[in-house]
């Protein structure tokens, strides 16, 4: 817990499960790691390279994942509740049955991203690219509309 992995290079690390709560794991590249299970609670993954991780269940409350690589990510059932996600790449991630409530998606790359049963309740989008490739700035300041046909989002404010 609180551990300094600042800059570190774990790329398809195994870490299921893992206790990473308040991890400082900015600037690291953890591109396809298997992080399903895991608790990252109040971890700083500012900048972090997570493209293609596995993060399935995992615990990211509070995490602060801004300007991070979640491109091809895996993050199914994962509770983000909180989370800062601004200028994040989700381009492409799966975010089925995700909690997105109060997240912060300024500027966030949603593009291809998966929501069915996602959590969007009081989610922030400003400047974000929504999954259909459309701008939250232009439907009034929001992707709730704009995602694809096959999503059903819950609890959306």
């Amino acid at each position: 817990m609180g551990c300094d992995l600042q800059n570190a290079s774990l790329p398809g690390a195994d870490l299921i499960d893992a206790n990473l709560t308040g991890a400082t794991l900015a600037q690291s590249n953890l591109s396809g790691a298997n992080l399903t299970g895991a608790r990252l609670a109040g971890a700083d993954v500012t900048g972090a390279n997570l493209s293609s991780a596995l993060m399935t269940a995992a615990d990211l409350t509070g995490v602060t994942l801004s300007g991070a690589n979640l491109s091809g990510a895996t993050l199914v059932a994962t509770d983000l509740l909180g989370a800062e996600l601004d200028a994040v790449d989700l381009n492409d991630a799966h975010l089925d049955a995700a909690d997105l409530s109060d997240v912060d998606l300024a500027q966030a790359n949603l593009e291809g991203a998966r929501l069915k049963d996602a959590n969007l309740s009081h989610t922030m989008w400003d400047d974000t690219t929504c999954p259909d490739g459309t701008n939250s700035n232009n439907d009034d300041g929001t992707c709730v509309h704009d995602l694809t046909p096959a999503v059903s989002v819950t609890r959306v404010r």
